[in-house]
C-alpha cells in the first residue's frame, strides 16, 4: 500500500466512491426522458455523470429543447431518486470496514460532494455510516464551484481544521482528482463502473488508485 502513511483527515466523494449509487441515476435519466417520449442517447449518462446538478439540468434542457426550468428538472430528478437513495442504495465493497479503521485511528472523516443532503443523508443513514462523518461539504457551500476546482475539498478540510498537506481525497472521477490535486491534496482514485472510460487517465493523474477499499485494510 503506497497511500500516504500519516494523514489527519480523509475526504470522501460520496456517489461512486462510497455509495454504489451511480446506477440509480441511469434509471432516473431513463424515466425522466421516457416521461417526455425521448429515447436515452448512448452518450447522455457519460456526458452528465460528473456535472453539478444545475449544469446537468441546463445541459439537459438545452440538448433536448425542454421547456422545463432547470430547477424543475432537478426537482423531478430528486423526486424519482429519493426512494432509491433512502432504501436501496448500498455501500461499495469494504467501505464500512475502512471507515471503521480510520475512526479507530482517530482520523477525521469528511465528505465532499456535488450531491444534495436530501439524497445522500438518507443513504448514509440507512447504511449506518452517517455518524462517521465529522462534516460533509457540498459544492453549494462554495458558491457552486464544481469539482474541477479545489474549493469543496478545501471546505471539507477546513471544517475539521486540517490543511491539504495533511489530508487525503478519495474520488472516482477525473475532474475531482484534478480539482483536488490543484489544491495540493494527496489523491486516491477509486474505481467505479460509470467512470471506467476515465480510468486510464485517473490512474495517471492520481497519487494512488484502488479498485476497492479492501486494498487499504
Amino acid at each position: 500500500m503506497n497511500q500516504r502513511e500519516e494523514f489527519q483527515t480523509a475526504i470522501f466523494d460520496l456517489d461512486g466512491t462510497l455509495l454504489d449509487s451511480i446506477g440509480v441515476w441511469a434509471a432516473v435519466d431513463a424515466e425522466f426522458l421516457g416521461r417526455r417520449g425521448i429515447p436515452m442517447p448512448d452518450d447522455y449518462i457519460e456526458m452528465i455523470h460528473s456535472m453539478e446538478n444545475h449544469v446537468a439540468a441546463d445541459y439537459t434542457k438545452s440538448r433536448f429543447g425542454l421547456t422545463d426550468t432547470p430547477e424543475s428538472i432537478i426537482g423531478e430528478w430528486f423526486d424519482i431518486a429519493r426512494e432509491d437513495y433512502a432504501h436501496k442504495v448500498v455501500l461499495k465493497a469494504y467501505v464500512r470496514e475502512y471507515l471503521e479503521m480510520l475512526k479507530g485511528q482517530g482520523v477525521h472523516i469528511t465528505g465532499a460532494t456535488s450531491s444534495d443532503p436530501q439524497l445522500f443523508e438518507p443513504a448514509l443513514s440507512h447504511n449506518g455510516i452517517l455518524s462517521y462523518f465529522d462534516h460533509i461539504a457540498t459544492v453549494r457551500d462554495v458558491n457552486g464551484r464544481g469539482k474541477e476546482y479545489p474549493d469543496v475539498y478545501e471546505e471539507a478540510a477546513r471544517s475539521v481544521h486540517s490543511q491539504p498537506s495533511d489530508s487525503v481525497v478519495f474520488e472516482d472521477i477525473l475532474k475531482g482528482i484534478r480539482g483536488a490535486k490543484s489544491g495540493g491534496f494527496y489523491t486516491v482514485g477509486v474505481y467505479d463502473l460509470h467512470s471506467d472510460h476515465e480510468k486510464r487517465e485517473i490512474i495517471k493523474q492520481a497519487d494512488q488508485y484502488i479498485h476497492n477499499f479492501g486494498e487499504l485494510l
